[in-house]
């Protein structure tokens, strides 16, 4: 019984540790101008993407080699400060486009990097049966929720900074892009 509640805790940690990434890069995104619909959106597909990564991680873990989880790491850091680097640009550039905006591609590219993390985790995941079951959807659920509170503070943020919270976004995301890499 403590042994399984031991278990339930250290899961439910895990699951925040890695929901604060999105938590984290959630904030940079959601200090563009982001309606409520795109927010609830961005949440479910970064849930999902904690959901399906590590899954996939599962499975594939007894064919990657710790050089394969390294690569995807420096990817994913390399990709966060394109991101920040893109939006700071922006800010002093005054173009109507973004080249990376949480739409389309881009929110799949924004969900895929951050749910890198997962991958790893679910490469080494020592979990059976129903426990496994279990985290994979708390991965998903804290996620969700870390990345709509992440893109509603930036949201009232942006509305609080006004043309500097683009700037702000994307240095926080160029930030936690190089935190990646070192």
């Amino acid at each position: 019984m403590v042994s399984a509640i031991g278990e339930v805790l250290s899961i439910l940690c895990l699951a925040f540790a890695l929901g604060m990434d999105a938590f984290s890069v959630g904030l940079g995104i959601g200090m563009q101008e982001i309606r409520l619909k795109r927010i609830f959106l961005i949440g479910l597909i970064v849930g999902l993407f904690h959901i399906f990564m590590p899954f996939i991680g599962l499975f594939l873990g007894a064919f990657l080699s710790k050089q394969m989880e390294g690569i995807a790491i420096i990817a994913s850091g390399l990709l966060l400060c394109a991101i920040g680097f893109q939006m700071i640009f922006h800010t002093f550039i005054k173009k109507e486009s973004q080249i990376l905006a949480p739409v389309g591609v881009g929110l799949l590219i924004f969900a895929f990097t951050v749910s890198l993390d997962s991958f790893s985790i679910g490469i080494s995941l020592g979990l059976s049966g129903v426990a496994t079951a279990f985290a994979i959807m708390m991965f998903g659920l804290f996620s969700t929720l870390l990345t709509w509170f992440a893109l509603l503070i930036g949201r009232r943020t942006h509305h609080l900074l006004g043309a500097y919270s683009e700037f702000l976004g994307g240095t926080i995301l160029f930030g936690f892009g190089l935190l990646v890499l070192f």
